[in-house]
């Protein structure tokens, strides 16, 4: 599991470090806990969010690991988010988005532990507060998890 986590993990890297430098400059890091149906699981992970690359869009690549239900799954996500401000001095924009992923699924006990890697695809609706708390629902294609309920901080 590890060698197949970790390359998904520098896959994913790589596609963030290829984003517009100007963007990645200024980029903010953030946090995020949940949880997932199908499987059932806890799920943590960071994620990376630049400045908009156009009008009103950020580029939100994303780690999430979960684990329960027997499984453990690490997805290398990378989303791209459309935001809305509310009001003028509102505090909470909304957000939406989407975009592929590379899911690694583990199963099985530390003897016999089987792996496999393939594709996923994240729609994804949230709600942030200007200070940095979120909130996330992601519904997945693919190999990603069905479904997702995600809390979290972006530094600022």
């Amino acid at each position: 599991m590890a060698k197949i986590g970790l390359g998904a993990a520098t896959v994913g890297m790589l596609l963030v470090l290829s984003a517009p430098a100007p963007a990645l400059a200024q980029a903010h890091a953030g946090v995020r806990a949940g949880v997932a149906g199908d499987p059932g699981q806890f799920a943590f992970g960071g994620h990376i969010e630049t400045r908009p690359i156009i009008e009103h869009v950020t580029f939100r690549p994303n780690v999430e690991v979960g684990v329960g239900d027997s499984l453990t799954t690490v997805a290398v996500n990378i989303e791209f988010a459309y935001w809305w401000h509310l009001q003028h001095r509102h505090p909470w924009s909304v957000y939406a988005g989407g975009g592929p992923a590379a899911v690694v699924t583990s199963a099985g006990s530390t003897a016999n532990r089987h792996s496999h890697v393939g594709p996923g695809f994240n729609f994804l609706i949230g709600l942030q507060h200007r200070e940095g708390l979120f909130t996330e629902l992601k519904i997945g294609a693919m190999d990603s998890p069905g479904l997702r309920f995600t809390v979290g901080y972006a530094f600022r």
